[in-house]
Parts: structure tokens; C-alpha cells; sequence
């Protein structure tokens, strides 16, 4: 490797250029289509197909064969792939119909359509920059959207007619600036996993569309400082405690025929229109009620089919509902301590085993993701009252199903990047090997058995003196850090490589150890701080003589840049310097749906215990505040109002503003230099030479 590993951890976006995803398996289980780029340093994403029983791979459309070198992507295509943290280009999403014959997807806002036995692609004619585009089940039409409005495209089945006749119909037309059909809002996206705004029927003869209203919203702007010149960017965010954009629900047919599809909660989570029916789920605004309702799509009446309640919250869970082929119901739901599949009205896993999503139903069975130990997370089946294990061996699995075939991508511990495997077959993964091996032991730790994963430097021997330490973690809820996949660690074992004992530990609140254990976080953020603690020392109690405590610093980003500001202002005793990098400083300004679900409206009165801006007075060691001031997420405000806090009490600390970054920071020089930078600056902090 003859490039430094922060060059080539920027330059292949994390070492997740090159990995094949987005899979679709055609009906008959014969097919595979998928999405990876060329190589792991290449950022342009092409479609590719699998032929099964040969295992021969074909590229079926590479952008820059359709002169699409340079992306120029319309302003709500980039909002969707930051709410998706989409960091690479060219067709980064595609669409079929039932049959997986077509394809469709967006390229530099232009719509195209590919055959995929052929592989030839075509334009087709829009009437804008196109956003989503999807074809309806028969492969016939095609729906996208372009500047707010919904509009669909009879595609000319003829194979040489050569071209279509216009740019479809609009059905749907924005009544205003701040109203869209067919898109996903803020929240949806960017809390709820929903990146869709409207749904085909399965006879493609009309759809079922949300309308969002942005006028409700508190409006702010996103000012770029290091150009005076132009224009704050206006961003509708709906902030805790403020008003939600207003989603209404309407089936249109071709012809715009209309009718409206009521409900009465404050979140549409998502939709389904099978061959049993129409059905949407909705979630009360404090996230503690969630209704599954049949839909009447000829009338638009709804009918109460579920409704779960949680006194803290009920879950959003990927994949559900689906339906067996005789019509039954397959959910996710609590029951006894434990997240369990629900087929019809009955869990049919065990309480132990934690139900993560529901990853396909291929007539009769189920395909689901589960864990029974929380770093893990296997592929299950259910079919005719049995589950079974599809994966046994250690790691992070994924997978589809169709036509009886099971796709299976596993990453782990004992094996470098992502392996996928369908049958016989395999796709291969194209991303570079990172140059190091993570020598990580995964453990539970501190009274609570959190789990924790310990890496140490390569060239360590045990015993030998004690190292600083660095806590690296998310600690937040919904989210996790320990897994057993290698990729997970390597920047955590290039810390290491750096002279720290590197250590990763999930607290209370994050998922595998069922909902008891994640709920703990109900209305207190902090509690994830007395976690980190109690790892630390757990983690000193396993390797005595190995971590030196006296020279323990923190860094994260997000909910991690959160939880390492904490760390220095309430634990000055335990962490000695922090980098924290795009922080929630003030729960106040973070969203709706995230805050709300955990600590309440703010009215309730359970955020000042969160805040960080008075605690600015404890400042007493070195903390770094990083943050990107394009950053429409956790805007560049959390950061700039702790730092204010932080001068008014008289109290040092550093702060480094990237100019035009989101909260991805994709930018390879960013990436890159962001790492170097806070490497410099812990070392200076922590006393650390040579």
C-alpha cells in the first residue's frame, strides 16, 4: 500500500467503494441485479447483473459510457442522498418492474431506462430534473418526480420504435412553493428509514401519493460565511417542540382522478400496495401509538387492521407489514421482553431472539434479520410455523429472498471487506484491502456487560507499559458501533496503530438487547456518559497494567460528538480531552421525531438535563468542536452557541469550521485531513511524544 490509511480511508468513502449492494433477485431466483462501482477507489456507481446458475457477472450500465462524467444533480436529489448518506455518484438507486426485465434510474437529473437482458440503455424524455423514478409492476409507465410534481410516462413497448411520444403527464401539481407530490420529507428520510413519497398499485393503473406541506415549518437558513456572496440556503427544519410538515395521502389515477386517504396521526411511516390490498402505518407525534390501517383505495376508507402502544415508544421496524401468500399478516412487534416476528396475530420467535427487520417474503417464507447476541446479527427464515437459521457462522449478515433463492452478504471479524454469496454463485467485492488488520477483542464490560471492544496497537505486548486511551464511541440509541465485522474497526485499530488503547462500547439505548435495555434511555441522554465510564474501567480491569487512565480522551461524531463534549464537561475526573465533531449541543434545535422520541416535548421539561450549554462553566479540559457549516442536519448552530458559552465562562477550547460540509464530510481532503488533525491535536493534548 503506497498510500497513507487516512488518504485511502477518504479516498474509497470508508472503504464502501467497490462493495456490491442494492440487490434485487428476479422472480424465478435466476437473476440478480445489483450496484457497485468499478473498483474501491472509483466513486461512480454502475448497474450490474448476476446470471445464478453461471455466476457470470455483466455490466449492465456504466454512467460514463452515457457521458455522465460530471453529476449535475438537482437540489432535492442532493437533500435525498444526504438524508440516505449516500457518498458516491452515478446510478446510486434503480427501480424495476415485477419481473426484474427493466430498470430505471436518475443520472445527472436525466431519466433512463435500460432492458436488462439486453443491457442497452435509453433516455427518456422528462419534463424536469427527475427525482425517484419507478416503474410500475408491468414495466409499462414510469412515475418520477421533477419540481414538486408527480408525473408519469407510458413507455413505448415497441423494442424499435426509438423514441416516446413527450415527457408523460403530470398528475399531480404543487398548489405552492412549499407543497410536493411524491417526495419523502425531511423527517421521513432522515428519522424514519422512508425515502419514498408514493407507491404504485399492482396493476400500475394508479398510485397512492403523499402531499407534504413545508408551510408549517419554522424556516431557517444555512449561510456559507467563507462566501459573503451568497445566499443563506432556506432550510424548512422542524425542530423539537415546532410543527411538522403536514403529509396528506391521496390515490390518483391516470387520469388525475383523485381520492383523498385520511388519517389521524402525525407520521405516515410507510405504505404497502400488494395483490392484498392497500395499507399504510402511522405513528402518533410522541411515538407511543402506531396504527397499521387497510385502505379502501376506490373510497379512500380506512380500517383498523393493528395498533401497538408502548409507554416510551413503539419501534420503526424496516420491511413491515408484508403478507404471506395466503394473506396473513407478517409484523414485528414487543411481546415479553423480546422484539419477535409476528405472523398473523402470534409471535413465532422466541423473546431471546431480537427481530431486527424483515428482509423479504418470498411466498411462504420469511427472511428476517435477528440477534441473540447483540454484536451479531444473522439471516432466519420462518415457513409453516418453523424458524431456521440460515447463517450460523460468526458476523453481520444481510440478505434477500425471491423464487426460492437466498442471497446472503456477510462481513465479520475473520474476513476482510463483504462477501455475498447466492446458491453456488458468488459477487464479487471490489473494494481495497485497508493495508491493516484490526487486532480487536470483543468483550462485555463494566457491571452492566456492555458491549465493548477493545483494539490495541500491532506492535503491543501486553504488560509492557501502559498506553493512553482513547473511547471512540456513538453511544447514542438506535445505533450500534461493536459488531462483529471487521470494517466496523479499522479506524479504530489505525488510532491504535497511532500508540492508544482504542476502545468502542454501546451503552444503554442501542439495539440487540431488547427493548428493556434500549428504553433505559427514556428521557435522560447522560445516562450513555455513565456507560462510557463503566466500560473504561471495565475494559482497565481486563487488561491491568495495559490502560492508563490517567491519559483517557474521547472522540465522536454526531451523537458521539455529543456524548465526547459531555465526557469533558460533566467527567473531568475520568476524560482528560475531547474531540467532538458535529455535536448536538442543544436538544432544542435538533428534529421532531429523533428528540421527541426519547426525551419527550420540550415543554415536559427533560432537556435542560441533556443540554450541554450549561454545563460550559465545567470546561476545564482540552476540547475540540468540529463542525460543518453546510451541515443541515446538526446545523453548525450547536457548535457555535457551545463555543459561546464556553468564552462567556472564560473557558479554552478550539474550534475548526469546514466551509461547505455537510455532515458527511465526503470530501477526501476533509476525510483525510480531519484524522491527521485530530491525531495532532489529542497527542498534544494528552502529553503524548514520539
Amino acid at each position: 500500500m503506497t498510500e497513507s490509511f487516512p488518504r485511502l480511508h477518504a479516498r474509497t468513502r470508508r472503504f464502501t467503494l467497490g462493495v456490491p449492494r442494492n440487490f434485487t433477485i428476479s422472480p424465478d431466483g435466476g437473476r440478480v441485479t445489483f450496484l457497485r462501482t468499478r473498483s474501491g477507489t472509483d466513486p461512480v456507481t454502475c448497474l450490474w447483473e448476476l446470471d445464478v446458475a453461471s455466476g457470470a457477472e455483466r455490466l449492465v450500465v456504466d454512467p460514463l459510457a452515457l457521458g455522465a462524467a460530471d453529476e449535475d444533480l438537482p437540489p432535492e436529489e442532493r437533500a435525498r442522498r444526504e438524508r440516505s448518506r449516500e457518498s458516491a455518484g452515478g446510478v446510486v438507486a434503480y427501480a424495476t418492474d415485477r419481473e426484474v426485465r427493466r430498470a430505471v434510474f436518475a443520472l445527472s437529473g436525466d431519466l433512463y431506462l435500460t432492458d436488462l437482458a439486453s443491457g442497452g440503455a435509453r433516455r427518456l424524455p422528462a419534463a424536469g430534473p427527475v427525482i425517484d423514478p419507478r416503474l410500475d409492476p408491468t414495466g409499462a409507465r414510469v412515475a418520477y418526480v421533477t419540481g414538486g410534481a408527480l408525473h408519469v410516462l407510458e413507455i413505448d413497448t415497441e423494442a424499435d420504435a426509438g423514441a416516446d411520444s413527450g415527457a408523460g403527464t403530470s398528475l399531480a401539481e404543487p398548489e405552492g412553493d412549499l407543497v410536493t407530490y411524491g417526495l419523502a420529507e425531511f423527517i421521513a428520510a432522515e428519522e424514519m428509514g422512508r425515502m419514498r413519497g408514493y407507491w404504485w398499485s399492482p396493476s400500475g393503473d394508479r398510485l397512492l401519493v403523499a402531499r407534504v406541506d413545508e408551510s408549517p415549518v419554522t424556516l431557517w437558513h444555512i449561510a456559507d460565511p467563507a462566501n459573503p456572496d451568497r445566499q443563506p440556503v432556506p432550510q424548512r427544519y422542524p425542530a423539537a417542540g415546532t410543527a411538522n410538515a403536514e403529509v396528506t395521502l391521496h390515490v390518483i389515477g391516470l387520469d388525475g382522478a383523485r381520492t383523498a386517504v385520511p388519517f389521524e396521526q402525525e407520521y405516515l411511516v410507510t405504505a404497502a400496495w400488494d395483490a392484498h390490498g392497500l395499507a399504510i402505518v402511522t405513528l402518533s407525534r410522541d411515538q407511543r401509538t402506531m396504527r397499521l390501517l387497510s385502505a379502501d383505495p376506490d373510497t379512500g376508507e380506512t380500517t383498523l387492521l393493528r395498533e401497538d402502544t408502548d409507554p416510551a415508544w413503539v419501534d420503526i421496524v424496516a420491511g413491515v407489514p408484508a403478507r404471506l401468500s395466503d394473506g396473513r399478516l407478517v409484523w414485528v412487534a414487543d411481546a415479553d421482553g423480546g422484539h419477535r416476528l409476528v405472523v398473523g396475530d402470534e409471535p413465532v420467535t422466541p423473546p431471546s431472539l431480537q427481530v431486527r427487520a424483515v428482509l423479504d417474503v418470498d411466498g411462504d417464507t420469511v427472511l428476517f434479520q435477528a440477534s441473540g447476541e447483540p454484536s451479531e446479527v444473522h439471516l432466519w427464515t420462518y415457513t409453516a410455523g418453523t424458524i431456521s437459521a440460515v447463517t450460523t457462522e460468526p458476523g453481520v449478515h444481510s440478505g434477500r429472498r425471491a423464487g426460492g433463492v437466498t442471497l446472503v452478504a456477510r462481513q465479520s471479524l475473520d474476513t476482510e471487506g463483504t462477501t455475498v454469496t447466492v446458491g453456488s454463485a458468488s459477487i464479487n467485492s471490489l473494494a481495497e484491502r485497508p493495508g491493516l488488520e484490526p487486532r480487536v477483542s470483543l468483550v462485555r464490560a463494566g457491571s452492566r456487560e456492555l458491549s465493548t471492544a477493545i483494539l490495541l496497537p500491532s506492535w503491543h505486548v501486553p504488560g509492557s507499559g501502559p498506553l493512553p486511551v482513547l473511547m471512540d464511541p456513538y453511544g447514542g440509541p438506535h445505533a450500534q458501533r461493536v459488531l462483529s465485522a471487521r470494517r466496523m474497526f479499522l479506524e479504530s485499530q489505525w488510532w491504535a496503530e497511532q500508540g492508544f488503547a482504542v476502545i468502542v462500547a454501546d451503552g444503554r439505548g442501542t439495539p440487540g438487547r431488547g427493548p428493556a435495555f434500549e428504553r433505559e434511555m427514556l428521557h435522560d441522554f447522560t445516562i450513555s456518559l455513565q456507560d462510557q465510564v463503566d466500560a473504561l474501567q471495565g475494559a482497565a480491569a481486563l487488561h491491568p497494567g495495559d490502560l492508563d487512565l490517567s491519559r483517557v480522551a474521547i472522540r465522536g461524531w454526531s451523537f458521539g460528538g455529543y456524548l465526547a463534549a459531555l465526557a469533558v464537561l460533566r467527567r473531568p475526573d475520568v476524560f482528560h480531552a475531547a474531540v467532538a465533531g458535529a455535536p448536538v449541543t442543544d436538544w432544542r434545535l435538533y428534529d421532531t421525531c429523533y428528540t421527541e422520541r426519547y426525551l419527550g416535548h420540550p415543554d415536559e421539561g427533560h432537556y435542560e438535563r441533556s443540554s450541554l450549554l450549561g454545563d460550559a462553566e465545567k470546561g476545564e479540559r482540552p476540547l475540540l468542536l468540529i463542525h460543518g457549516l453546510a451541515d443541515d442536519n446538526v446545523v453548525a448552530a450547536h457548535t457555535l452557541r457551545l463555543s459561546s458559552a464556553l468564552l462567556a465562562a472564560g473557558r479554552p477550547h478550539t474550534v475548526l469550521p469546514l466551509s461547505g460540509v455537510t455532515h458527511m464530510t465526503p470530501q477526501e481532503v476533509v476525510a483525510e485531513n480531519l484524522l491527521l488533525l485530530q491525531l495532532d491535536f489529542l497527542r498534544k493534548s494528552l502529553n503524548i511524544t514520539g
